[in-house]
């Protein structure tokens, strides 16, 4: 059986990292082949891109497939991805991301591929979007629902939410959680020279976040929280560990604040050493407005830290009140420096929370399962629709 998927970019992300991460352990199930098609990688959010290096011919870059509208280069990267398609003459075509998901799924009907799987990372549309902005994407998914065989989610509240927008049947709808490699992760460790390093003491309580620096991910919220938090906890200190716009208007509001030595700017961090920088935080917080469900959560609690969200769309499936973390409402900051303030004190609160969150994590979030999921979906969907490859 041979799969196409394809993505808007390979930026370091979440969507992105499960992307490279399905296609790479799909080439390792007997009787699959994988490949890749994306948009170009620019700017300050890094690149997955060398995960192909020593496999080149498994990626192929559409230059006008671009994350903002563009009418003009939208059209080109529907025409370049249709003959793809068509020459790819895969059996299963598996889309990514709003832009490459509308575009990807209709090329693939042109090119007449018979099996359309999209997953839903996060929501496309919502109140995070102006209203034009976010009427136009609604309509597309819409457009794009009946040209699509199955839909998979990374969380729950994708399926719940996609359904009451009326897109898509409820038997059309799987939950496959987002994996990763868990073993670096299940060994991190709290080292006292990588603190030094990164200019932490043994005795500050290290509130961690894992995010890109843009305005969703709720970066301004922690802000507003930290004279408070730094006036009744002298020993907190904030790392965050991410790239992105709004790198500028985030250093300038911590030295506005006078919080300089407070926080620390870890800048882009390659997967690999995220495990690493988990190891020496205490807590992760993840105070984003919009999220399928983020992959720093099932990382914070497979490294045995416990996690403090907002109650944003899937959080609430792996952020478990009073088993491995806090929910806050979001934009309380009053409950969320709380919420802080109590795990500061705790350590065995922070300790419980963490054993209990690995548990969970090795359960539902390894790549392995991952991929079995996939390669056990794509051949039922075979087996159930009409010129499928048959197994």
């Amino acid at each position: 059986m041979r799969v196409t998927h394809v993505i808007t970019r390979l930026i370091i992300g979440g969507a992105q990292e499960n992307t490279v991460d399905s296609v790479l352990g799909l080439r390792q199930q007997a009787g699959l082949s994988a490949r890749l098609i994306c948009g170009p990688t620019a700017g300050p959010e890094g690149s997955l891109e060398s995960s192909f290096a020593k496999i080149p011919e498994v990626l192929t870059l559409v230059p006008p497939l671009v994350r903002a509208i563009h009418p003009w280069k939208d059209y080109r990267a529907l025409i370049q991805l249709t003959r793809l398609l068509r020459a790819q003459a895969p059996d299963v075509v598996h889309t990514h991301s709003g832009k490459a998901g509308i575009l990807g799924r209709l090329a693939a009907r042109r090119a007449r591929v018979p099996i359309v799987v999209h997953t839903i990372h996060g929501p496309s549309f919502g109140t995070f979007q102006s209203g034009p902005v976010n009427q136009i994407l609604r309509a597309a998914e819409r457009y794009a629902a009946p040209r699509t065989t199955h839909f998979v989610t990374v969380a729950e509240a994708m399926t719940s939410q996609y359904l009451a927008a009326g897109i898509g049947r409820p038997e059309q709808f799987t939950c496959i959680r987002s994996g990763f490699a868990l073993e670096s992760f299940l060994k991190a460790k709290n080292d006292p020279c990588f603190r030094k390093r990164l200019g932490l003491a043994q005795t500050d309580f290290v509130v961690g976040k894992i995010a890109r620096l843009i305005k969703l991910k709720g970066h301004s919220d922690l802000l507003a929280a930290a004279p408070l938090l730094v006036q009744r906890c002298p020993r907190i200190k904030f790392l965050l560990v991410g790239d992105g716009p709004w790198q500028k208007r985030l250093k300038k509001h911590v030295r506005a604040l006078r919080l300089e030595d407070s926080f620390v700017f870890a800048g882009l961090v390659a997967p690999s050493e995220i495990p690493r920088y988990l190891g020496v935080m205490d807590v992760l917080v993840h105070l984003s407005r919009r999220e399928g469900l983020a992959r720093a959560l099932p990382q914070a609690l497979a490294a045995g830290r416990p996690v403090l969200s907002y109650d944003c769309d899937g959080a609430k499936e792996i952020c478990i009140p009073d088993k491995t973390g806090f929910l806050i409402r979001a934009g309380d900051i009053g409950q969320f420096t709380e919420r802080l303030l109590q795990l500061a004190n705790a350590p065995e609160l922070r300790e419980k929370l963490g054993r209990r969150g690995q548990t969970l994590v090795q359960e539902w979030f390894s790549v392995e399962r991952m991929v079995e999921q996939l390669g056990l979906l794509y051949k039922k969907l075979a087996r159930e629709t009409p010129r499928a490859l048959s197994l």
